[in-house]
């Protein structure tokens, strides 16, 4: 593969031009985008080839169902933002003054900053979009009268690790599926945050490579969704990311102890 994927924006201008009649390599690859890995020439051996008339009308057709399928995600994605400002609790509201819609009242004791709603406060979590967000309101809510803690919607999501217990001897099982929908988007979150220099970036990556990457994914996103509780708990609450130093500052002696026993391994005996 010379570039990632056919939907980004350089992969679409390729078939389009392929579509329009150029056929020559050279000017196919000169639409590639400067921001690709891929060099011009490397581009131009990948467009050389034979391209027969009846490719160019397949492609064509697949072309407008990917547009028309687009348009249609487009506007479910405007109603379902239309529906989200009729919900109770995910507008923005002053908690100073009250005054929903995201400004303030005269005489508001805050500072008079735009109040974010529910939907992008919860935007706000690292490996969280809008989409994200939109799907944990629609399955834990506006508010949190059914979960006494966190720790309880993430057990709804099969998040939390369970024990199997037999006589005196236990042992580690499963999670168990939970709520689709709502772990679904819980285990995009954690990826997306796993590329990032967070905190949640560095908790991925210490805990996928000692326990593994499933694992990993499974803890990242149990802490998401128990933020997500927090959030939507608190009106006021907005989340701060502690940064990648997060474990060596709560713990230092435990990582003097691990730099410690990485020398021992690495030092011949």
């Amino acid at each position: 593969m010379v570039i990632s994927g056919l939907f980004g924006a350089s992969g679409r201008r390729f078939p389009g031009a392929l579509v329009a009649g150029e056929r020559s390599p050279r000017a196919l690859a000169a639409l590639g985008d400067r921001r690709l890995r891929a060099t011009r020439e490397e581009l131009a051996g990948a467009l050389t080839g034979q391209f027969r008339e009846v490719r160019a009308f397949e492609i064509s057709v697949h072309l407008r169902l990917i547009d028309t399928i687009n348009d249609e995600i487009a506007r479910l994605d405007a109603r379902i933002e239309q529906q989200l400002t009729s919900i109770p609790g995910v507008a923005p509201a002053c908690t100073g003054c009250g005054l929903a819609g995201g400004g303030h009242s005269p005489g508001c004791p805050s500072d008079g900053t735009p109040v974010p709603g529910l939907a992008e406060r919860l935007d706000e979590i690292t490996g969280a979009g809008a989409r994200s967000a939109r799907v944990i309101i629609a399955e834990l809510g506006t508010g949190m009268p059914v979960f006494p803690a966190p720790g309880h919607a993430a057990a709804r999501a099969r998040l939390t690790p369970r024990t199997l217990q037999s006589g005196n001897t236990a042992r580690p099982g499963r999670t168990g599926k939970g709520n689709p929908y709502l772990r679904g988007a819980l285990g995009q979150c954690a990826m997306a945050a796993a590329r990032t220099g967070t905190r949640l970036g560095e908790q991925y990556r210490w805990i996928a490579r000692r326990r593994g990457k499933q694992k990993a994914i499974v803890a990242v996103s149990r802490v998401i969704c128990e933020i997500a509780c927090i959030l939507i708990a608190d009106p006021a609450a907005r989340l701060t990311d502690p940064g990648t130093d997060y474990y060596s500052r709560a713990n230092p002696a435990r990582q003097t102890r691990s730099r410690i026993r990485e020398l021992e391994r690495l030092t011949p005996a």
